[in-house]
């Protein structure tokens, strides 16, 4: 594995973008299936989102307020 970050420093960009296809890919098929609670809570938010567009936080001011000193 030591010669791997090696390897894909030497890809092109197109080649290490086809990389990263692959292996997300091949993550996606690893990861566990929601479970209908999960499926429910991200249907109802994204209803909620798409009711009240105007009513949400850009990501930049998320991203903010997460990343603020305390």
């Amino acid at each position: 594995m030591s010669q791997l970050p090696h390897e894909i420093g030497l890809l092109s960009a197109a080649e290490k973008y086809e990389l990263l296809d692959e292996l997300w890919e091949s993550l996606e098929a690893d990861l566990p299936a929601l479970t209908a609670e999960q499926g429910e809570e991200l249907d109802a938010r994204e209803a909620r989102y798409r009711d009240d567009r105007e009513n949400v936080a850009p990501w930049e001011h998320v991203r903010a307020d997460l990343f603020k000193k305390r």
